[in-house]
Parts: structure tokens; C-alpha cells; sequence
């Protein structure tokens, strides 16, 4: 949160930085007024290749924002992912004391508390300990045991863990561009706040959110998160199979997926042809449109299936009542909610960020529904009745992002 209660979120993707500003309206509503996009440099794969060029790609999409908005950031949700992720399930419990007394929100704060003293390596930090329910005396799946009358509370919680060193030269990147972490969100769990139903939680389904260099899958039933991941596979992949399959150059093969690109070879004529930029003597060449389909196939049915494979070996595959939901950049590509259908044999749609007012045009996108999702993460943080995801840690080392902070104020409010 920063000045005048409103949110800010950064969003640190493989591809692009941004950087958003909400504004609370009304109870549960959120109104865009600040919006700051750049291209990312020293990311791989949601993690940090090379902390100057990671920071300034995240100061300019900052900069961006606070002329947006007319503010000045101080501190946001940020998202991180990266194949270090891990995700796991621990129980906790805690005696109520005094027979009279009701369940407090201190005794909440107790058996979480518990749930987070599990044993990982030093080189691992705890990221998320979120209760996926509770128990009561006995009485299973209580959503929320304040004001209950008992003498044992116990809590099943998903703990998420990453790399100490992933989360310090993230956090180390963002306090550097000056401002200040308030909490690291795994990408996909931000995603959902943003794209998913609650009907969608209750029943079960699996988030899939396939960005340029990683894919998030999250695995949600009965209301709450069950599993986790991060999949080293994205876009990147589908563009570098362009560039192998018709001897592309990579953003001349990155703007035919945008414009041509296909999951389904079947609905596209076979002797439609389209100009490429390719390697070789002749520069621009003509590319069958379904051959370069073929390509893009192959690879969505592979990311397809890495997704399912992650949800079996975890052992939810029966859970998914409500199917699947792709999001995240790639899943702009036409077609790919109906290959979805068809590989997996389960209901499948593409997940665009809800519920968007103010400067929301191009928020309306697959590709934003990370950002979106980090405002309603810490708009629900901060209500007293919200829906609490439980606990959040940082690894912060001794941070010179106030200084960065200070010069960025001044010239916030010097004109130009």
C-alpha cells in the first residue's frame, strides 16, 4: 500500500514489467489509475539473470506508472515465480485455553504460526502459509473458526517455499528501483484472485498461467489453493520452435505467433501462405500459415500435457470438476482453449481479468492478469474481513532501495 490508502503492484514477468496503481472505490472494488509497462532485461525464466538490467527495466515501468497516476509509489505487492518454487502440505495444532472462550483471532494467528515451523533447507525461505481449512474438536473443513466454541484447533495449510537466493535478488532488484516490498506473491496465486470463480475454486479446477518464460499451474478445490507449481516452459518456447521451423529471426518468428499463429492447423486453409522475415539471402519469404500452426501445436501439446502430468503426480487429477483456465500472455493464442479441450478432455476457457474500471482497456488481456491479481491480493490483505491468505515472508537483507527512494521523490516533484 502506499500514500492515500490506495495499491500499487509490481509485476516482474520474463517478457515485460508492470506496474499498476489501484485505487479503492468502494467494498471490494478497485478502480485502475496508474498503468506502467516496459520490456524486462536480466529476467530468465522468472528469475533474476542480472540485477542492473532487472532494475532498470523495473524503474522504468515504476516511472511509467507514477506519471500515470500522478503518484508516488512507495511500496507494492510483487509477483515472483521461477522454477524454484515448491509447494507442500503441513498440518498444525494448538490448544484453546479456558472452556468459555470463544476461538479469537489470536488463536488463528497461533496454529498458523505453527503450521509455518516445518522443516526445509537453509537455503529455502517460506513464502505463502495458506489455511485450506480448519478443524475444530473434530468437526472437519471449518472455513473460519473465530467466535467457535473448542478446546483443539487444528489447520491443513499449503506452504510455499522458493529459493533464498531467488527472493533476495528479486527483492534486492525492486527496493532498488525504490520501492519497497510489501509482500511477494507467487504469480499463478495472483492470477486467480484475478481470473477465477468462486464456483470455479468450489468445485475444482486448475489455473494455468503461461507466460513468456515460466507457466504457473495452481490447483484450487473446495474454495482453496491444494498444489502449486512453476513450469519451466512458456511463450518463449513456441517462438524459439518458430525460429528452428522456418529459419526465422526470433522477433521476426515472435510477430508471425502474434499475427498468424494458430493452436488448431485444422481451421486454417492449406495454401494460405503469409510473408516472414526470414535468415538467408532473401530476406522476406513466404511460409505456408499452416505449417507454421504445426509448429505452435506441437509445442501447446506438450505444455498441455506437462500441465496435466504436474496435477496427477500430485494426485488431484479427479478434483477438476470446473476444468481448466489458461491465462497469462501466451494464452492469446487463438484456438488454444479448444486444443485444451480436446488433448486434456476437460472443460477449458481463457481467464481475462474481471471487474477492470478506470484506465482498464488494456488491462482486459490474459497477459495482465498477474498485475490485476497482485491489487486484489493486497486490497483483501488489508480488510478486517477479508479473505486472508495467510502469512507472507521476505527475505530483506540490509536494503539501500530508500536512497533510490529519495532521489525518485525529489524528482517526482521537481517539473520538468
Amino acid at each position: 500500500m502506499y500514500r492515500n490508502g490506495n495499491f500499487a503492484a509490481v509485476d516482474v514477468g520474463s517478457t515485460k514489467v508492470c506496474t499498476l496503481v489501484g485505487e479503492v472505490v468502494a467494498e471490494g472494488e478497485m478502480r485502475i489509475v496508474g498503468v506502467g509497462i516496459s520490456p524486462t532485461a536480466g529476467m530468465n525464466r522468472g528469475m533474476v539473470e542480472n540485477i542492473q538490467q532487472a532494475t532498470e527495466s523495473i524503474l522504468n515501468s515504476v516511472e511509467k506508472a507514477e506519471k500515470s497516476s500522478g503518484t508516488r509509489i512507495v511500496s507494492a505487492q510483487v509477483s515472483i515465480s521461477g522454477s524454484h518454487i515448491n509447494s507442500m502440505i503441513n498440518r498444525a495444532v494448538v490448544a484453546i485455553p479456558g472452556r468459555n472462550r470463544p476461538i479469537g483471532p489470536e488463536d488463528v494467528g497461533r496454529v498458523l504460526d505453527a503450521a509455518e515451523t516445518v522443516s526445509i533447507p537453509s537455503d529455502r525461505q517460506v513464502l505463502h502459509v495458506i489455511p485450506r481449512y480448519f478443524v475444530v474438536d473434530g468437526q472437519e473443513h471449518v472455513s473460519d473458526p473465530a467466535g467457535m466454541h473448542g478446546q483443539r484447533l487444528d489447520v491443513e495449510t499449503l506452504i510455499v517455499t522458493g529459493s533464498v537466493s531467488a527472493i533476495q535478488n528479486l527483492t534486492k532488484c525492486v527496493e532498488g528501483a525504490g520501492v519497497q516490498v510489501e509482500d511477494l506473491v507467487l504469480s499463478p496465486l495472483a492470477s486467480a484472485e484475478a481470473v477465477l470463480e468462486e464456483e470455479e475454486k468450489r468445485q475444482g479446477v486448475v489455473l494455468a498461467d503461461i507466460g513468456g518464460g515460466t507457466t504457473g499451474v495452481c490447483v484450487f478445490a473446495e474454495g482453496t489453493p491444494f498444489h502449486t507449481t512453476i513450469l519451466p516452459v512458456g511463450g518463449y518456447h513456441l517462438t524459439h520452435d518458430l525460429v528452428a521451423g522456418i529459419r526465422a529471426p526470433f522477433d521476426a518468428a515472435e510477430e508471425a505467433k502474434t499475427l498468424y499463429g494458430h493452436a488448431m492447423p485444422s481451421t486454417i486453409d492449406a495454401e494460405e501462405m503469409v510473408e516472414i522475415d526470414t535468415f538467408g539471402a532473401d530476406r522476406r519469404k513466404s511460409v505456408s500459415r499452416r505449417r507454421l500452426t504445426e509448429i505452435l501445436q506441437a509445442r501447446v501439446e506438450e505444455i498441455l500435457e506437462m500441465i496435466y502430468m504436474d496435477v496427477r503426480r500430485a494426485g488431484y487429477d479427479e478434483l477438476l470438476a470446473a476444468g481448466l483456465v489458461l491465462t497469462g500472455g501466451s494464452a492469446n493464442l487463438a484456438g488454444m482453449d479448444v486444443l485444451a479441450e480436446q488433448v486434456l478432455r476437460m472443460p477449458a476457457r481463457i481467464g481475462v481479468p474481471r471487474g477492470l474500471y478506470g484506465l482498464s482497456d488494456i488491462l482486459a488481456n490474459p497477459a495482465y492478469a498477474t498485475s490485476v491479481g497482485l491489487l486484489h491480493w493486497g486490497l483483501n490483505q488489508t480488510q478486517p474481513n477479508g479473505r486472508g491468505h495467510g502469512v507472507s515472508q521476505k527475505a530483506h537483507g540490509p536494503s539501500w532501495g530508500w536512497l533510490r527512494s529519495i532521489g525518485r521523490w525529489f524528482k517526482f516533484l521537481l517539473p520538468e
